[in-house]
């Protein structure tokens, strides 16, 4: 589906609903990971809900500091997930989505996300296996690298 240029991430999910009649996948292209995708629609179709996202923790680049006024209360180096779950970019969803989104110009990380959020229909399938970023140099490097050495933990076929 010819989605343009300008349209936004909810807006090219909402150019497929003529093509979907029931339970569907959908990710980024800038992210690699060794899900088991079978299990995440296998606990996404336990929780009877219209969305289910992966959440995942990240390696920490930076030193994480809890502070009480001008006083280091704690101090942890490169915390999992600097402490926080976010969103891995892989989903499934069922067609209710797409009455969450209102037109190409509708930013699926806003609104519908949030709102399906706040009316508890989205799920987190939280995932603790491999997964990257690929948005920068620094990301595609380490990445490459990792190929290179025969250390591609996305790579689960032989």
């Amino acid at each position: 589906v010819d989605t343009g240029l300008n349209t936004m991430t909810g807006g090219r999910i909402k150019r497929i609903v003529d093509y979907i009649d029931g339970s569907f996948c959908l990710t980024y292209g800038d992210g690699l990971s060794n899900i088991n995708i079978k299990k995440l629609i296998e606990f996404h179709k336990s929780q009877k809900v219209y969305a289910t996202v992966t959440g995942i923790q990240p390696a920490g680049r930076f030193g994480s500091l809890e502070i009480s006024g001008e006083r280091v209360k704690s101090f942890s180096e490169k915390p999992k997930g600097d402490n926080r779950w976010i969103s891995g970019g892989f989903f499934v969803c069922e067609p209710e989505i797409f009455e969450y989104i209102d037109s190409d110009q509708t930013i699926w990380e806003r609104s519908p996300l949030e709102n399906l959020a706040s009316q508890n229909q989205l799920a987190v399938y939280q995932f603790s296996g491999f997964w990257s970023a690929l948005d920068t140099l620094r990301d595609k490097l380490y990445l490459e690298e990792m190929w290179n050495n025969k250390n591609a933990k996305w790579k689960v076929w032989e």
